[in-house]
């Protein structure tokens, strides 16, 4: 497999840092959960029923409903950081509001908007095309408004189907954004296809930016992730963590226990 693009953008873009500064991470909100949200019903899916008598998500909880490298797959392993690309290609500018709120979203890693409640954060990498995958698990304040994120989200494939941005080398990168279909688990989801085609390097190739984002929420939790790079995203492993990682959350928070986990796990750390 040709690689030059990687090699050659990663020689000329900033340093950046992968997804989290570890590979995984854990984190508290400031103050409790509403205990008396209505659940509201997203046109994707209707909420579950039982949605508003889960148990609030624990730190603890999180860790759990984390995915490992082996359930992915033995491309897969704990990141090792350093993906260039974050802060070359995703700090760019544009002078379209909902494009650039996209951009910043994936670049700060809060396109749902910050957490409300306990979470939990892995950051995978995979050998072949050198993806790397930033997987979420986090409460919020209720899900309506996890739902009008979604919706938001829902908009990007019109309003941004296709713009410019400037990258922090003043290059301009022709983006392009496509739904993306996911398995059909939890209350609501949403996905997304981006991808950033350069002008050009010395070779006479284009290096191009593909990133997957998706989420699912479930009650006013939500798992979400973002996977991809300068090799390609492949979709098939973006919908099965989507699946199994939404899957193990419902089993925590119904307090049943998920599959034993790989012995290669990363361990989650405060954070």
């Amino acid at each position: 497999m040709n690689r030059r693009p990687s090699r050659v953008l990663a020689s000329v873009l900033t340093a950046g840092v992968l997804v989290s500064a570890s590979a995984c991470s854990a984190f508290d909100a400031p103050g409790e959960e509403p205990t008396n949200e209505r659940v509201t019903a997203s046109p994707a899916a209707p909420a579950s029923p039982t949605a508003s008598a889960t148990p609030s998500l624990t730190v603890t909880q999180a860790h759990d409903a984390l995915l490992s490298p082996a359930e992915l797959g033995e491309r897969w392993s704990a990141t090792q950081g350093g993906a260039t690309w974050r802060d070359g290609l995703l700090k760019g500018r544009t002078d379209v509001a909902d494009c650039q709120r996209l951009l910043d979203g994936l670049y700060a890693e809060d396109l749902l908007g910050k957490p409300k409640g306990a979470g939990a954060v892995v950051g995978l990498d995979e050998s072949d095309t050198e993806a790397q995958l930033r997987y979420q698990v986090a409460a919020y304040g209720g899900p309506a408004e996890v739902d009008a994120k979604m919706a938001w989200l829902r908009t990007l494939p019109v309003k941004c189907a296709e713009f410019t941005s400037t990258d922090v080398r003043g290059g301009r990168q022709t983006v392009t954004v496509v739904p993306a279909a996911l398995p059909g688990v939890g209350d609501a989801r949403e996905g997304l296809r981006m991808t950033m085609s350069g002008e050009g390097d010395p070779y006479g190739e284009t290096p191009t930016l593909t990133l997957d984002f998706a989420a699912v929420r479930v009650g006013d939790r939500a798992v979400s992730l973002t996977n991809g790079g300068l090799g390609g995203a492949e979709e098939d492993f973006t919908n099965q963590a989507i699946q199994l990682g939404t899957q193990r959350l419902q089993k925590v928070l119904t307090k049943q226990s998920p599959a034993t986990r790989p012995t290669d796990r990363p361990s989650a750390r405060q954070g």
